[in-house]
């Protein structure tokens, strides 16, 4: 008897077996920068309760959404500086269905959206390649979308970290991030069971994709990203759009009294430790460094080969060796 009712569990150890052999035998197949693969199932883990902060902020994206990929170094930020205060909930937007059903502005086919990607990437100097639109284009973003949702009913942190993977997948790699080769990749890079969570696109994180669909649509969301502000559960405030720190800042001191500024304290090594892949412009955001100076410590890196550059069309970024 308590083989048979142990007998799902031993399967899923056995078939995760096999696949961690295919990965050590192949691993530019299954894996672009090593791979975290959990031998152990996480079901029997003590799970660690979240301390309950004085704020939080729900967080309305996309996976393709190019303002919330220049966003990024502002996310990283705060969750250095404020991360003692606030707590950041991630919701997904629904920003393209199809092309049939898209048309906001200046854009309405994947030829616009090359254009205003490179337009992007001059403007605010994150690297940003728009030729993903015209050589392997996507025909939706619901597909990454709930490939996110599936992702955080394993590990929310560790889903955080398959987001930004999609989103360096497809704004600096262009990959085409609704085909699962990439998704699976993404997975397996962020810790994630990628067999699990193939199961749970196909069922829950679906549901709670269309849970977070509704929810955006009740609140009149069609801009991203938007951030609303949530004191004991009630929305007090809401910024739509690209916003500058400072005023991300401003509110977080008004309703988080005497919430203050942690001290980054990181050199630019360490900063790769901590998140592994970077852009100049976002060590520099981020360290509040000159351009010229981030530039010199990372051909020092290089030259130590700590670190790696990759250059793309409108830019470069950095990965640990």
């Amino acid at each position: 008897m308590l083989f048979r009712s142990r007998s799902p569990q031993l399967k899923g150890h056995i078939e995760q077996g096999r696949e961690l052999k295919k990965i050590f035998l192949e691993p530019e197949k299954y894996s672009e920068r090593g791979f975290m693969l959990p031998l152990i199932s996480d079901k029997y883990a003590v799970k660690k309760e979240k301390a309950v902060k004085p704020l939080t902020i729900s967080y309305f994206t996309d996976p393709i959404c190019s303002t919330c990929w220049i966003f990024q170094p502002l996310l990283r930020k705060l969750e250095l500086q404020y991360g003692e205060f606030i707590d950041i909930e991630y919701h997904m937007g629904g920003l393209l269905p199809s092309w049939e059903e898209y048309s906001k502005g200046m854009i309405s086919n994947p030829s616009d959206a090359a254009r205003l990607w490179d337009d992007m990437a001059h403007k605010h100097h994150m690297p940003l390649d728009g030729d993903i639109w015209i050589e392997d284009p996507l025909d939706s973003s619901y597909p990454p979308s709930i490939a996110f949702k599936a992702a955080q009913i394993q590990d929310s942190d560790k889903a955080i970290s398959f987001l930004r993977r999609m989103k360096e997948m497809l704004f600096v790699e262009k990959k085409n991030i609704n085909k699962w080769e990439h998704l699976e990749k993404a997975a397996l890079t962020s810790g994630l069971d990628a067999a699990l969570l193939r199961k749970d696109i196909a069922g829950q994180g679906h549901q709670r994709f269309m849970e977070d669909l509704k929810h955006a649509q009740e609140l009149g969301i069609h801009v991203f990203p938007t951030l609303i502000f949530k004191v004991d559960g009630f929305s007090r405030l809401s910024l739509r759009g690209y916003q500058p720190y400072d005023r991300i800042e401003e509110y977080i001191s008004k309703y988080v009294k005497g919430a203050k500024p942690a001290e980054i304290g990181l050199n630019v090594a360490q900063l790769f430790d901590k998140f592994n892949q970077l852009n100049e412009s976002e060590i520099a955001f981020i360290l509040d460094m000159d351009s010229s100076a981030v530039n010199e410590e990372l051909e020092l890196l290089a030259a130590q080969d700590i670190i790696q550059a990759h250059h793309i069309k409108n830019g470069s970024y950095w990965t640990l060796s």
